[in-house]
């Protein structure tokens, strides 16, 4: 499936999830959430992956862990903040430096449009 494809998908499955939710809860609930709807939609997902930190000749298992990974392609950071600043965008840019990855998704849940709450990160 190309990247875009999976993109739009997911995006969708987010739409569903705040239309259904709304903002206000957890992180974890929407995560839990949007995991599910992007296997119901047939996607491969994985959920808090972890991604290790490799310097020089050595893998440092450094605590870090992609929310949603789909597809071995597009990396999703779900947030429920008041607003996204650039803390958030240095984490989802980290996460594509060290997977390699191309495409990521920045979520922030709690927002009344979720369209404000989207941004999406080239890497």
């Amino acid at each position: 499936m190309e990247r875009e494809d999976i993109f739009k998908k997911v995006l969708d499955c987010a739409f569903k999830v705040h239309t259904a939710l709304g903002p206000g809860l957890l992180e974890s609930a929407y995560e839990e959430c949007l995991f599910y709807e992007l296997r119901k939609a047939g996607l491969k997902v994985e959920k808090q992956k972890t991604l290790p930190l490799v310097y020089e000749e050595i893998s440092l298992d450094a605590g870090y862990r992609i929310d949603l990974f789909v597809e071995n392609q597009v990396i999703i950071e779900l947030k429920a903040v008041d607003e996204l600043n650039d803390v958030h965008l240095a984490q989802i840019l980290t996460y594509l430096k060290l997977s390699k990855c191309k495409l990521g998704l920045l979520v922030n849940f709690n927002v009344k449009h979720l369209k404000d709450g989207i941004r999406r990160v080239i890497y």
